[in-house]
């Protein structure tokens, strides 16, 4: 994970975008006005420290493109945030949006901080600052923020809160995210890693992997851990995972709710009875069939693509493939099924929650998985047309059959 900042994730972006545009011509407008977010905004958030001190923290929020409807995106809470990271997650929302065939548009935010040296008190400080300076621009029908990296329902619970005590919007659609009893989604929590599942299962076949496939994840977050859990319930081994500090390594297969019981004794998975320690580097580099980086930007690069052992890979971080390292996999024969579309599930149940909230309906979590499935189906079966039609990778196929949908709802 150290190469986070080696790279700018919005020259990223646009890379990606010059390079589908090398094989689909779309309108010149159209691709320059996708280079700008429609608005970028840039607030400082002062805090009352438990001790009396004052800190200023800087927050954002991008707006990116809201052709296709409000613009929707997490809000990210770590060290590292900074307005080109906002910019290229909320570049790749508008896509993945358009990607998973919902109404909204793409949006992101953050603060700079580490959430880990703040009490509660002052957490809760901090998410109700960030409303208080973007109010103006936050609404049911404006822009619809969701937890993100860092951020939970809890955080969501306090920011829905606070927006509603400065402009009395009752209907709780502003914020997706929210726990159970305060208008939230049943499924949320593992959408995106059994979104991601619902991908790799309709694709399983036209790229090759067996019924029976070895899985490396990477990240051991809620998304990292949900899908994990979706892959193992359905009968795949999952021989390695890792979390920050590092990851570990057993042939017959991790148990992970244990893993998870362990971690919250011991702070970290090294140790684990029955397995082998791994650095990140060496986690990635780890022969499987399914290798899913479920963490940050930029972690697959020119400098390790090369030694990348796995079969196919599903990314569910934002991000985690750089655009070198795209080119390197693809002449390797190695299948990447990009964030936009891998990723959807969790934006796609954010779209559920706005939708319920809106009608003041509340659905199942079996309604809900009901519906995403043949949503993450049909996003998934268009965007292998694609790429078969246009002989390029899954990425491109995602690209194209994102940008037709919103040049289409542009005029272009």
């Amino acid at each position: 994970m150290d190469n986070k900042n080696i790279q700018n994730p919005f020259q990223n972006g646009m890379a990606q975008l010059d390079k589908v545009t090398k094989i689909k011509d779309f309108s010149k407008e159209f691709i320059a006005r996708l280079r700008q977010p429609d608005r970028d905004i840039r607030i400082s958030i002062p805090v009352k420290m438990d001790d009396g001190s004052m800190k200023i923290f800087e927050g954002y929020r991008v707006e990116y493109n809201n052709t296709l409807g409000p613009y929707k995106g997490g809000i990210r809470y770590h060290k590292d945030t900074e307005i080109n990271e906002v910019k290229a997650l909320a570049f790749w929302m508008t896509l993945k949006c358009a990607v998973a065939g919902i109404p909204m548009g793409g949006g992101k935010g953050g603060i700079t901080v580490d959430p880990k040296e703040l009490s509660k008190t002052e957490l809760e400080k901090l998410s109700r600052g960030w409303v208080q300076k973007l109010a103006d621009i936050l609404g049911p029908k404006k822009d619809v923020p969701a937890p993100d990296v860092n951020t939970t329902p809890e955080i969501m619970a306090w920011m829905a809160n606070e927006y509603a005590k400065i402009t009395e919007e009752e209907t709780g659609a502003t914020f997706t995210g929210k726990p159970l009893d305060k208008g939230g989604s049943a499924g949320r929590g593992s959408a995106t890693g059994l979104g991601g599942f619902y991908v790799f299962n309709s694709l399983r076949k036209q790229i090759g992997l067996s019924e029976k496939c070895k899985i490396v994840v990477q990240g051991f977050g809620n998304v990292g851990v949900n899908v994990a859990q979706s892959f193992i319930e359905n009968g795949h081994k999952v021989i390695a995972i890792s979390d920050s500090k590092g990851g570990i390594y057993n042939a017959d297969g991790l148990d992970i709710e244990k893993l998870g019981e362990y971690k919250k004794k011991n702070g970290s998975l090294s140790g684990f009875a029955g397995s082998k320690n791994l650095t990140n580097k060496e986690l990635l580099e780890t022969e499987c069939d399914l290798l899913i980086p479920a963490a940050f930007e930029n972690v697959i690069t020119e400098a390790n693509a090369e030694k990348i052992k796995a079969k196919a890979i599903l990314e569910l971080a934002n991000g985690p493939i750089t655009p070198e390292a795209d080119e390197i996999l693809f002449k390797k024969g190695i299948p990447v099924i990009p964030d936009i579309l891998a990723n959807s599930g969790g934006v796609t149940v954010s779209y559920f929650e706005w939708d319920q909230n809106l009608r003041e309906e509340h659905w199942s979590e079996k309604e809900v998985f009901e519906k995403l499935l043949p949503m993450m189906n049909d996003a998934t079966q268009k965007t292998f047309k694609n790429a078969k039609e246009y002989s390029t990778d899954l990425i491109r196929g995602a690209f194209i059959l994102a940008l037709e949908r919103i040049s289409e709802k542009m005029g272009y």
